[in-house]
């Protein structure tokens, strides 16, 4: 089964094409950081607006890569929420359009079940069941994952996501857009010890994160400091192990608590060099395994789409699926609320 995936849900266009039995065969992504950085944040109009642009050349490029044809396509996925609504609209309506003209299937796929389920495309990949961490620029939650479409939501953010910390640390810090990327790279400069900051929640008892608190501490702390390019070094390693203890200490905590051994951190943060060493050799001590997703596929994009809508089709054997013949997007989402496969 031949799979069309399409990511539209904020600032990256990705398409991609999954086949049940070769695998993906191809992807492409065009990031429009370019553009918003001018911003210093997304600008949901301009993102609409170049996803429109965009999504039909990256189509026929990924068919091209492929080596195939748009009629050997058997079934659309498309993000059909949480992200920005009108960038969301303009995947959904592609996939609906192109359901409708192949009459073949097209599948409404929840953005952070994409992430979710990205590590299965690595090798080696987890087996069912397992702890996710999602961690991005708009979601920081914990799930106990069980089967394709069977998700337990364990915790989760009460304020900033992480991502979002980091990225306002980052302006606080003079750094650019998209700011995650940047402070993680000026944090290696940092030395060690000279900043001790705050580790929001880290000892509250359940699996709840906060991370506005910390993004004010380093406030505090820029506006007592004679600010010098290491000292700026310093605040951003400082702010990231807290980020990175929180993280580590939570998702062990999960394991713990559901006596699971298996961890997938899925989402841009996710790419952190600090975070993935930490967490490794935490979770390896303690007789655990974490699994990542590759680089590429760390930020959003359309082969986590696509094989989260053939997982879904697999997931439902028995199911007449239909061409589109209307489409709704969910700008606001809740991951526990989605429907289970039929089978």
């Amino acid at each position: 089964m031949l799979v069309l995936g399409i990511e539209t849900s904020c600032d990256e266009t990705g398409i991609a094409l999954f086949d049940t039995k070769r695998g993906l065969l191809s992807h492409t992504l065009f990031s429009q950081i370019e553009m918003h950085s001018e911003y210093g944040g997304v600008v949901p109009e301009l993102a609409s607006r170049d996803h429109i642009r965009r999504v039909l050349p990256l189509i026929k490029e990924t068919l091209l890569a492929a080596k195939c044809g748009l009629h050997e396509i058997d079934a659309i996925a498309y993000t059909q929420g949480p992200g920005l609504a009108g960038a969301l609209l303009v995947g959904a309506s592609i996939g609906a359009a192109l359901s409708f003209a192949l009459k073949i299937p097209a599948l409404g796929i929840h953005h952070l079940e994409g992430h979710l389920l990205s590590p299965l495309l690595s090798t080696p990949a987890p087996n069912f069941p397992f702890i996710a961490l999602l961690v991005s620029g708009g979601h920081t939650q914990l799930m106990q994952v069980d089967a394709v479409g069977h998700y337990k939501l364990l915790g989760e953010t009460v304020d900033d996501a992480a991502g979002e910390a980091f990225d306002k640390t980052a302006k606080l810090l003079g750094l650019g857009y998209p700011g995650g990327a940047a402070l993680s790279k000026l944090a290696k400069q940092g030395r060690a010890g000279r900043f001790k900051l705050p580790r929001p929640m880290l000892n509250s008892g359940d699996l709840n994160f906060s991370f506005s608190g910390l993004k004010t501490a380093v406030l505090t702390l820029i506006n007592k400091q004679e600010i010098t390019q290491q000292t700026s070094a310093d605040i951003a390693l400082a702010f990231q192990e807290a980020i990175v203890e929180v993280l580590t200490e939570k998702s062990l905590t999960a394991l713990s608590r559901t006596g699971l051994t298996q961890l997938v951190v899925a989402g841009g943060v996710g790419a952190n060099d600090q975070l993935r060493q930490n967490l490794s050799s935490k979770a390896s001590a303690k007789g655990a395994t974490v699994f990542y997703p590759e680089l590429e596929f760390c930020t959003d994009n359309g082969a986590m789409i696509a094989f989260a809508g053939a997982m879904r089709l697999q997931a439902s054997p028995d199911r007449t699926w239909s061409p589109a013949s209307s489409f709704t997007v969910n700008a606001r989402w809740n991951l526990e609320m989605l429907e289970e496969p039929d089978n």
